[in-house]
């Protein structure tokens, strides 16, 4: 195995990712409220009730939407 760092793909951008992390988790530290987000892992919708549930893997593709809110 190589000795480079563990990343997912976040929206075009690789971040670095520490082995073992869940998803709600990793929102929580790029600072998003993961409330306010719809998360899709490699192409496919992450339901928000399973945030918690869902253990990222090294290669992994999110994509992540904020939700604004706006009148």
């Amino acid at each position: 195995m190589s000795d480079a760092a563990a990343t997912v793909r976040v929206n075009g951008r690789d971040e670095p990712l520490e082995p073992g992390t869940r998803l709600d988790v990793f929102l929580s530290q790029l600072g998003l409220d993961a409330q306010r987000v719809a998360v899709e892992r490699n192409r496919e919708v992450v339901p928000r009730s399973q945030h918690g549930e869902v253990t990222l893997e090294p290669g992994d593709v999110l994509e992540i939407v904020a939700f604004v809110g706006g009148g």
